[in-house]
């Protein structure tokens, strides 16, 4: 399965992985499993990070080089293709993340693993809950 992390299951793979249903963390170890991030979800943990939304014990620069280098993902560019389809989602909101992480998830064939029931219910996007 090719999976693309939501950021929040990023960083509680990262920080609390006892938040991920059994079937997720399963998923998410699973080494048949292709793992894929977004650079739009690296943006939002470094906002999170600077807000003191998510506290780490590193700057959030370094916190994450050494998350992937310790947990490598593959990286779902953010292409044209995918800001162009961004625009087609026929989403109940605006948040322009989730739109490009749905977005990404088209464009690449993935399924999006979140526990955003606004993006679990997104229309033609394949996802995977990722808690109970």
């Amino acid at each position: 399965m090719r999976l693309l992390l939501d950021t929040h299951v990023w960083v509680w793979s990262l920080l609390d992985p006892g938040r991920l249903a059994r079937a997720t963390a399963s998923a998410l170890t699973d080494p048949a499993n292709e793992l894929w991030l977004s650079p739009i979800s690296v943006w939002e943990l470094l906002v999170l990070i600077e807000k003191r939304r998510v506290v780490v014990d590193k700057p959030g620069r370094e916190f994450i080089e050494q998350a992937l280098l310790i947990a490598p993902l593959r990286d779902a560019a953010l292409s044209r293709e995918v800001a162009l389809r961004c625009r087609d989602l026929a989403l109940q909101h605006n948040d322009p993340a989730d739109r490009f992480l749905a977005a990404t998830a088209l464009v690449y064939d993935l399924t999006l693993v979140s526990a955003d029931a606004r993006l679990l219910d997104a229309p033609g996007v394949r996802t995977m809950r990722a808690h109970d």
